[in-house]
């Protein structure tokens, strides 16, 4: 019985999905659990498996088509089989893009295969070649192209062993996320120079290489354009991130009433907190002590904890704590899963483990989908306060600033004491002023008193 491949919800924020690629061709075999194609979300690129096992009877979706998440992207079934009525379905779903596939009919039975010493596999005799996730990570970590490894496995395909016994012939030096760069942006290592150890290329070489033909290709001269004498100006395209971090962030703005708290943190018992750690040899930073502490005041003021949706407020027994971790294309939000049942150390661990994925484009879907409520951290830019905006569903972000010392009144006494701003922006249509600022000031108590959450 023929079954349908959809786009697939991944978090609540996706609506649609644009197609990359695919990795079986109309008409070829497919295995349950095998990848079938690519796809591309606002932040992420992954590989979508087959849903069942039979043959591609019909793509209706092909690449750089742009898919409304649980529309029918093809149909996967036995040749031969009537699946008018699954095409007419696709149709109804959006008539542009199936009104060509409803036309068309269903696979035809397959021919007899040829013995095996007569006739290659279809794919490897079209010169085609695909690559399971774990054997393109692998190729990463080589700095290898996986397309130049011998396939192994059925069909063509580059699995992982393939990876772990290729062995390059000598070749450009560059680092796995200049290389990564470089096949996004198309450019040509061999043309790059390199500044890193021993003349390896580097991401911001690439980056350079870009900027540079950017300039080269979009200048326009003075006398064309009105700049100064001797000037020019140039129009840098906004990449697909970029333009969803825009579009969602003037929603939020446009869709929830944002209102925001401050408080200032005297963080002496934080850095005295720290000492203790580091002297049984565990490292924990100061945004460690901030997550930990809002992890902590979440669960003590659920409604900061809600997401709303058209049916009403969601509340959630758990906390999903997202982090703002900027990367060199935009912002992504991973989120720390089960924050509140977390050890401060073991929050710490997760939390550089994320930051590190999100550096270098390793993170999941699962990692980023699913949040509860986000920190951001620009301390370490050294702003004294700011204000975020949030992150949609979610009913609130704490804004951290920079710890400096400054001159403040205890017990009638001026002293000098390390401290830090935090800034609430919550959703008013969730939380009114009163509870927002008793959470705000939950996590103050915590952050300045930590044993009062240890």
């Amino acid at each position: 019985m023929a079954v349908k491949v959809i786009m697939p919800k991944q978090g609540l924020q996706m609506t649609e999905g644009t197609i990359t690629g695919w990795l079986v061709e109309e008409g070829g075999s497919c295995t349950e659990g095998t990848p079938l194609f690519e796809m591309e979300t606002d932040k992420l690129t992954i590989t979508m498996d087959a849903p069942a096992t039979g043959t591609l009877l019909k793509i209706i979706h092909g690449v750089d088509a742009v898919v409304p998440i649980t529309h029918t992207i093809a149909i996967i079934g036995e040749p031969g089989e009537d699946i008018a009525a699954l095409l007419a379905e696709a149709e109804a779903q959006n008539p542009a893009a199936a009104s060509t596939a409803s036309a068309a009919p269903a696979a035809p039975a397959a021919a007899p295969a040829a013995p095996a010493a007569q006739a290659a596999p279809a794919k490897e005799q079209e010169g085609k070649k695909f690559a399971t996730p774990r054997a393109k990570m692998r190729a990463e970590e080589k700095s290898v192209n996986v397309m130049d490894v011998p396939a192994s496995g059925p069909d063509n395909l580059v699995i992982e062993r393939d990876v772990l016994a290729y062995e390059p012939a000598p070749a450009v030096k560059a680092t796995p996320l200049a290389k990564k760069i470089a096949e996004i942006e198309n450019v040509d290592l061999s043309e790059v120079k390199g500044t890193g150890s021993h003349g390896k290329i580097v991401k911001n070489d690439i980056l350079s290489a870009v900027a540079a033909r950017i300039a080269a290709a979009q200048t326009v001269k003075a006398k064309e354009d009105g700049a100064p004498a001797g000037r020019t100006k140039r129009v840098v395209p906004m990449t697909k991130m970029r333009k969803i971090i825009a579009e969602r962030m003037v929603a939020s703005l446009q869709t929830e009433a944002q209102l925001q708290h401050v408080v200032r943190c005297d963080m002496t018992n934080a850095a005295a907190l720290r000492e203790v750690y580091k002297k049984k040899n565990k490292k924990i930073s100061y945004n460690d002590i901030v997550l930990y502490a809002t992890s902590r005041a979440l669960m003590d003021f659920p409604m900061m904890n809600a997401s709303i949706t058209d049916e009403g407020i969601e509340m959630h027994d758990y906390v999903n704590l997202g982090m703002a971790v900027a990367i060199d294309t935009g912002l992504v939000v991973p989120n720390i899963k089960d924050a509140d049942m977390m050890r401060i150390d073991e929050i710490g661990v997760v939390a550089k483990e994320l930051a590190d994925k999100a550096k270098n484009n390793t993170l999941g879907l699962a990692e980023m989908s699913g949040g509860t409520f986000t920190v951001s951290n620009l301390g370490m830019f050294g702003l004294d306060q700011f204000t975020a905006i949030i992150n949609p569903p979610e009913s609130g972000i704490l804004a951290v600033g920079a710890i400096t010392k400054t001159p403040v009144v205890v017990n009638d006494q001026i002293v000098i004491r390390p401290m830090m701003s935090v800034t609430l922006s919550y959703d008013h249509r969730i939380v009114d002023g009163a509870p927002a600022a008793e959470f705000l000031r939950r996590v103050k108590e915590y952050i300045e008193e930590p044993t009062l959450m240890l």
